[in-house]
């Protein structure tokens, strides 16, 4: 019988060290640090929604793509939940930060600082023109909408809502928040009562 795999023990990562990871561990790389996230089903429940109504008039040069690396720099290769990249990278993985349009976080319950704060510098950092952070913590989903202000170095709340969510840009999206809060709470509800 062969041991089990292990990790290596670092305290500072880079994207140089990811070869050594196995091939199927689901990692992020933030500043350094290594990140092996483990979401629930709620979690992926609301980005698979969300994932639908990104696709639903996504154009022909781009795709949504999920659980997507994103390479920015030596110390830094993150994982979106939910993410727009030109076409070209349908096969390919990670995707340059440059050929993305939008990222998409949904806060999970120990993610909190680092989708709204820490990705939200490496992200603006890396010219990704949009940032949306959906959180499910409360019991209203909420979207913050966050594109590069006028300097290219830092993003601007532009929207914070727990209503209908509509934007034109990267394409045409409409995300009806109230909606999956219902449906959650319907969860919830079903789950309570067993």
């Amino acid at each position: 019988m062969t041991a089990a795999p292990t990790l290596p023990e670092r305290q500072e990562w880079t994207v140089d060290d990811l070869g050594e990871l196995p091939r199927d561990l689901r990692y992020e790389l933030i500043n350094g640090r290594l990140i092996v996230p483990s979401p629930v089903p709620a979690h992926q429940d609301l980005a698979f929604e969300i994932g639908f109504a990104l696709r639903g008039a996504c154009p022909p040069d781009f795709i949504v793509s999920s659980d997507q690396s994103l390479r920015i720099n030596r110390r830094n290769e993150p994982r979106p939940d939910l993410v727009g990249v030109r076409i070209e990278h349908y096969g390919r993985t990670p995707v340059p930060v440059e050929d993305a349009v939008l990222a998409i976080e949904i806060v999970s319950e120990h993610s909190e600082f680092r989708d709204m704060v820490e990705k939200a510098r490496l992200y603006a950092d890396a010219g990704l023109p949009a940032y949306w952070v959906v959180d499910q913590n409360r019991p209203e989903i909420s979207l913050t909408e966050m594109v590069l202000g006028p300097s290219k170095r830092s993003y601007e709340i532009v929207n914070h809502t727990t209503g209908v969510f509509s934007v034109e840009a990267p394409w045409p999206i409409t995300i009806d928040l109230p909606r999956l809060s219902a449906r959650r709470a319907g969860i919830l509800e079903r789950i309570r009562l067993r």
